[in-house]
């Protein structure tokens, strides 16, 4: 338990990825560090809300597509069935072994807790409202803002958690809705789309912007467009939301198309997974003078705030809002806290992973943003399902995108579509880390068979073209 009567050399307040690795990686290089959580348990939205539970159900559900399509394999079983609340009780169950994980590591490391809601006061202190207690006041050299984000809403549609739901209340559904309505085609929103699809509910996706995953190359939504028709999801972009009307059954949602031409369903559900804002509600930020922009806490490229000795991370800043991008700023404030030398974080080496089917993962930059940027770019793609171990994995869509510079061959980005696209990305992240080239790529030996053979195949088609297409 924190202690009122210590001047800590940080109080973190937020346990999510950000901010409890952060207080590990300060408690590791031995500084005195108090974490404050509001909820009953540490791992945060990421754990608890987000990233853990989201894959788990995807995993199931791609289980139970596979069982039923079984045949295909040689595997006969007869009278398939979804258990969902044994889907659902698997995954507490991880998340609940996760959570007791990250525990055991906060108090390994002698990270003092203190479970409250937190706020500023001033920078060097934090008061925390402990529930049915007197508040308790931290003193601290420094503190770290890690208090993340929540599901941000549409004006005048009020989520009520039956018919009108969030992501949070997406992944607590007690049983599978027969259809489905789902504003937003980012990362959030085609997940859900998969999941819920494999399940068997009919899910009709709306996207306001002219494309699926708008913030991922083109060419990658076009793949994960295809993808997604194929497996009976209707897909409506460049269509905006207009109302959602109660009816007997579900709702009444209308949209209306950039041409002018409406567009109605009537489903049981509708989800809104349009984005998240980052969350100080109640935490004194304003108060206290930090600068901020639409909700965004500003810092500098060492996650500095304006106020000396506070720093801010994770969604609660505008960076990338990925769970290992906090991880690592979490780490880069601690780094800085304890006096080691540090360097500001590369975004640009970001791995974006969307972990629908098929999966889609990025690094570097896109195409379009590698011209912006006044690069003369060549580009190599491969298809995946030309590979032996796509083949035999049953996939039939994916591909894989490299964005070289034209004069050196230095890869600016690759892009993937398919089968673990989201785990052999890390490959391409080494190689843009490093600076590598294309021809570096090349002389790499790829195992056969598997997936990533199509980055060596991809890397081919950049300055020549790739032998198995």
């Amino acid at each position: 338990m924190a202690d009122a009567n210590t001047i800590y050399d940080l109080v973190v307040i937020g346990s999510g990825p950000g901010g409890y690795v952060g207080a590990i990686r300060a408690g590791q290089l031995g500084l005195r560090v108090a974490l404050v959580e509001k909820d009953p348990y540490f791992g945060g939205t990421c754990l608890h809300r987000g990233c853990i539970p989201a894959k788990s159900l995807l995993q199931d559900a791609a289980i139970f597509h596979q069982t039923l399509h079984g045949l295909e394999h040689g595997v006969l079983a007869d009278n398939v069935r979804l258990d969902f609340g044994k889907v659902q009780t698997r995954k507490d169950d991880i998340v609940k072994k996760l959570a007791r994980g990250v525990e055991f590591l906060l108090k390994k490391n002698k990270v003092e807790t203190v479970r409250g809601f937190g706020r500023l006061v001033r920078p060097d202190l934090v008061e925390v409202q402990v529930s049915g207690g007197e508040p308790v006041q931290l003193r601290a050299k420094h503190v770290m803002l890690a208090s993340g984000s929540v599901p941000k809403g549409l004006p005048g549609l009020e989520f009520d958690g039956e018919r009108i739901l969030h992501s949070d209340h997406a992944l607590a559904l007690q049983s599978v809705p027969q259809s489905m309505v789902i504003l937003g085609a980012g990362a959030v929103g085609v997940e859900f789309a998969s999941a819920y699809s494999r399940f068997g509910c009919k899910v009709i996706l709306i996207e306001m912007l002219e494309r699926v995953v708008p913030l991922e190359d083109a060419d990658s939504s076009k793949e994960l467009e295809r993808a997604l028709k194929k497996q009976k999801i209707e897909v409506h972009t460049g269509t905006r939301f207009e109302s959602a009307q109660p009816t007997e059954s579900g709702l009444k949602v209308t949209a209306r198309t950039a041409k002018g031409q409406e567009r109605t369903w009537e489903v049981e559900k509708l989800l809104v997974a349009t984005g998240r804002r980052p969350f100080g509600d109640g935490m004194g930020y304003e108060e206290v003078g930090l600068k901020m922009d639409r909700g965004f806490v500003l810092v500098d490229d060492h996650m500095r705030t304006n106020l000396a000795g506070v720093f801010a991370i994770g969604d609660l800043v505008p960076t990338p809002g990925y769970a290992h991008t906090a991880s690592a700023e979490g780490v880069l404030v601690a780094e800085q806290v304890a006096g080691k030398s540090v360097h500001p974080i590369n975004y640009d080496l970001t791995p974006n992973c969307t972990f629908c089917d098929p999966e889609v993962a990025s690094v570097g930059l896109s195409e379009a943003k590698a011209r912006e940027r006044g690069f003369d770019v060549k580009v190599g793609k491969f298809p995946l399902n030309v590979l032996g171990r796509v083949l035999i994995l049953g996939a039939s869509e994916g591909m894989v995108k490299i964005v070289a510079d034209a004069k050196y061959g230095q890869i600016l980005g690759v892009h993937i579509v398919g089968p673990y696209a989201t785990e052999f990305i890390s490959e391409a992240c080494m190689a843009i880390t490093n600076e590598a080239t294309v021809d570096e790529l090349l002389h790499m030996q790829h195992a056969h068979p598997t997936v990533h053979e199509g980055m060596k195949e991809a890397a081919e088609g950049v300055f020549g073209s790739p032998i198995h297409s």
